[in-house]
């Protein structure tokens, strides 16, 4: 019957081990699968190659290089539509992946079992967050489960054969022990059985565990020692009932005379925290009754409870490490230190920092002109001053105090506190009457400057003590340098932007040739190297530019304002777009060759540039662009495209041409330039931010330029724009044809007479008789010259705009300089005189040849100017 007993219990034995090592393969194949998957999806690199145009050709060697070091059977990587990136199959590539992804995309570590490409698989699916904490791909990596069975068919032989030894050696060992114990029992004499049974009372009473053995109707029947000392049981409690003892806490005798099964339940009983066990007497056939075993844990609970305070405080460190500081922002980051400590530290936290602070400057060294900046607590109608007020500290109060020495303040009870109830007594009074009894005031203190306060107020919990302060010194150190590091980019950007705002135009110039109106937006994340213009040409013509400088930051917004310059210079020299992109373009490159260095390595890389000129007599625009996105134009019926202009290199590359193309835009018609910041961004392409313009312009022909700005802004940039835009929209005008006058001149000197009659003739018409002598005096001489210095044809053009304009045009190409004739010479003096005579005067290139151009003060602009007021 031993025998037979011993060879069940071992057959249980080896079935449990079977079962249990299947158990435990399986549990380790998930684990691993787990930890594989964790591991990968928290390696260095992962993140950037999701972010490249092709990550399977990056991730497919990393994920089966990291498979075979592993020793699991796949690893998958998939975006958050459950596609794969990788797998052992790459005919699998880009299928979708086999399993939930739900939970996991929802931030949890799923495991499961599936039938998928490679069999029936064990596999765990983890996410991937990018580094704003973002789910952006998940990575799931597992075994197949006949790899898993296999392993429990290579221990079966080492199970069997451990079971068939322990079935050996229990029933060798049991024959043995039978016999034995028969021997012994057979030779046992009354005086041992005796001694045995005082070896047990004396242990019994020696043990450091109380013992109770209660009968089944509530008698105490047995109580050692331990027992009697942590229950204060009298001498001769043994034989009385339970719920008749002194002293006995109502719970803890309830609990022994019930009769129920306890396992560590916890009992308060003469100042001690007891773990009771209790169990039945009858089980192996003995007295009806309970057994119940008492162990002091009072020291341990206090152990404990200290080792979780210490744990809830290491944990908040570890929440505000990671919460705080997450941006770039003063009032962001105050708000995040304020949320963090509510409600895990404090009932109330309020942050006031000097007024300074906020407009990136140095901080006063007093506590005066603090602006309440963040507030946080448990309920929102407390009493504090909320939140954006301007606080003036009193020297008495503990802010006031903090701020000035730099230490904090630890206040346990306010209501015992002299002085800060001088600061405001009603609100005061309001606070102690609302609760609020314990403060400590912690300077926000980086690089050995106080920014400002931060203030911890309890009502519901216990007042604050040392321990307590030290966590509060240790929180605002953290959220200290991130407000400093926000101050002093708050300072930076905004010195960056004024730099960028002062070198873009701040007015636009009078001229007549163009309604405009415009948007410059910086970006959020600093300055760049977008920039615009208007130039007023001769001729009533005028100039648009808009421009980008690769890169951000200070270096950019400078060679802006040099590119911006370079451009008014160059189109002092009335070249064409074309022409004037390549001066733009050398310019550049000689930046690039100047400026090459270790320090500035990569600074410079090139700049885009759409540069236009219109020309309101003719109605014709000229324009070229040099890497830059075409331009939109607006037809006066509404309908909106983008013409066919010829894409130049960027600036600074050198070695392509640029190329011009000409159009000719009816009365009405809008033209608009922009910079790639207004179309592009990362959550569309380029041809629909494209589209998104055209269908943004479309279909407001009577729409002002100023509402169009407007409009487009609305319609494609995001609230919080990634780069800088710069937006131009210009409407064109017509100059009227009677303010336009030509004549064709014969190269005869005696034709000048002429020409000054016909001139004076016209400046009647126009009510400028009063210009007629100076105008007279300029185009004799501006003739004369192209008569005995140019070729044929001289052509001359008179435009009543905003001033009066002279034009006189010819097919040579030399150009007339102006100098100082002595008092001898007889010659000379001519353009000497046009240029005391005009505001202006100047010489432009043709295809034909050359114009010299001159112009004088209207006095009154008269109707026109009613119509260029309109």
């Amino acid at each position: 019957m031993q025998v037979a007993l011993v060879v069940l219990l071992v057959v249980c034995g080896v079935i449990a081990l079977v079962l249990q090592s299947e158990h435990d393969t399986s549990t380790e194949a998930k684990r691993r699968s787990i930890a594989v998957a964790q591991t990968f999806a928290h390696s260095p690199g992962v993140v950037q190659a999701l972010h490249t145009p092709k990550p399977s050709a990056v991730l497919q060697p990393l994920t089966e290089a990291a498979r075979k070091s592993a020793g699991v059977d796949f690893i998958v990587v998939m975006d958050t539509k459950g596609i794969r990136y990788t797998h052992p199959l790459p005919s699998k590539i880009g299928h979708r992946f086999v399993g939930q992804i739900g939970p996991s995309l929802a931030g949890k570590v799923y495991t499961e079992e599936v039938h998928g490409p490679l069999g029936h698989e064990e596999q765990a699916t983890v996410p991937i967050y990018d580094d704003h904490g973002k789910i952006i791909a998940l990575v799931s990596a597992g075994l197949k489960v006949k790899n898993v069975t296999s392993e429990v068919d290579r221990q079966l032989p080492i199970i069997l054969a451990a079971g068939a030894g322990a079935l050996v050696a229990s029933t060798g060992g049991t024959a043995l022990v039978a016999r034995r114990l028969r021997r012994q029992t057979h030779s046992l004499a009354p005086d041992e059985m005796t001694r045995m049974y005082e070896h047990h009372d004396t242990v019994l009473h020696s043990v450091r565990e109380g013992v109770i053995i209660v009968g089944d109707d509530g008698q105490l029947l047995l109580v050692n020692d331990e027992a009697r000392r942590l229950l204060e049981l009298p001498t001769d409690a043994e034989g009385c009932k339970v719920l008749e003892l002194p002293g006995l806490d109502p719970a803890t005798a309830d609990l022994l005379a019930s009769g129920r099964d306890a396992s560590d339940e916890v009992h308060f009983a003469g100042g001690r925290l007891l773990a009771v066990n209790q169990r039945p007497t009858d089980r192996v056939g003995g007295p009806r009754g309970t057994v119940a075993t008492l162990r002091d844990c009072t020291e341990l609970q206090a152990v404990s409870g200290r080792a979780e305070v210490t744990r809830e405080r290491l944990e908040l460190l570890y929440d505000a490490g990671l919460g705080i500081g997450s941006s770039l922002d003063v009032v962001r980051t105050a708000d995040e230190l304020a949320r963090v400590a509510v409600p895990r530290f404090a009932d109330f936290v309020t942050l006031d920092l000097a007024d300074a602070v906020l407009h990136g400057e140095e901080p006063a060294p007093t506590a005066t002109d603090m602006r309440r900046v963040a507030v946080s607590g448990i309920r929102d109608d407390h009493p504090l001053y909320e939140k954006g007020r301007l606080i003036d500290f009193l020297p008495s109060t503990p802010q006031a105090r903090g701020y000035r020495a730099g230490r904090s303040e630890l206040v346990s009870d306010l209501s015992a506190l002299d002085g800060w109830t001088e600061q405001d007594p009603e609100r005061a009074r309001q606070i102690l009457d609302y609760g609020i009894h314990s403060l400590i005031a912690a300077p926000i203190q980086a690089r050995g400057i106080v920014l400002g306060m931060a203030n911890f107020w309890r009502s519901k919990r216990e007042p604050f003590d040392a321990e307590d302060l030290s966590l509060a010194e240790e929180l605002v150190a953290r959220a200290a340098v991130s407000i400093d590091n926000a101050r002093r980019y708050t300072r930076e950007h905004a010195l960056a932007v004024t730099l960028q705002r002062s070198l873009l135009p701040r007015a636009l110039p009078a001229q007549s040739a163009l309604d405009v109106a415009y948007r410059y937006l910086p970006a959020q994340s600093g300055v760049s190297g977008d920039w615009f213009d208007v130039i007023p040409l001769p001729g009533s013509r005028v100039a648009l530019a808009v421009g980008d400088v690769v890169g951000h930051g200070l270096h950019a917004a400078a060679t802006m304002g040099r590119l911006r310059t370079a451009v008014h210079n160059f189109s002092t020299l009335d070249l064409p777009p074309d022409e004037l992109l390549s001066h733009l373009d050398d310019l550049v490159g000689r930046i690039d060759q100047d400026e090459a260095c270790a320090e500035t390595a990569g600074e410079i890389v090139g700049a885009t540039c759409v540069y236009a000129i219109y020309d309101p007599v003719t109605r014709r625009c000229v324009m070229a662009r040099a890497g830059h996105l075409a331009p939109a134009v607006v037809a006066p019926d509404g309908s909106a495209g983008f013409p066919d202009l010829p894409a130049g290199p960027p600036l600074g590359l050198g070695g392509m041409p640029f190329q011009s193309a000409e159009f000719e835009l009816p009365e009405g018609s809008q033209l608009v330039l922009y910079t790639d910041g207004l179309v592009e961004d990362r959550s569309r392409d380029l041809d629909v931010g494209m589209e998104l313009l055209r269908r943004s312009l479309a279909g407001h022909p009577d729409r002002p330029p100023e509402e169009s700005c407007r409009a487009v802004l609305e319609d494609l940039l995001p609230e919080r724009p990634a780069d800088d835009v710069a937006l131009l929209i210009a409407r064109t005008r017509a100059l009227p044809a009677d303010r336009v006058a030509d004549w064709d001149v014969p190269r005869d000197p005696a034709a000048v007479s002429g020409m000054r009659a016909a001139v004076s003739e016209k400046l009647a018409e126009w009510g400028l008789s009063e210009l007629g002598f100076g105008m007279e005096l300029v185009l004799s001489e501006l003739i004369t010259n192209a008569i005995r210095y140019g070729s044929d044809p001289i052509h001359v053009r008179l435009i009543h705009d905003r001033t009066l304009i002279c034009e006189v045009a010819d097919g040579s190409s030399t150009s007339p300089h102006l100098r100082y004739a002595a008092t001898t010479d007889e010659g000379g003096r001519g353009l000497f005189l046009v240029a005391q005579l005009a505001e202006r005067w100047g010489t432009r290139y043709t295809p034909q040849g050359k114009v010299i151009w001159a112009e004088l003060a209207v006095p009154d602009l008269g109707e026109f100017g009613d119509l260029l007021a309109d």
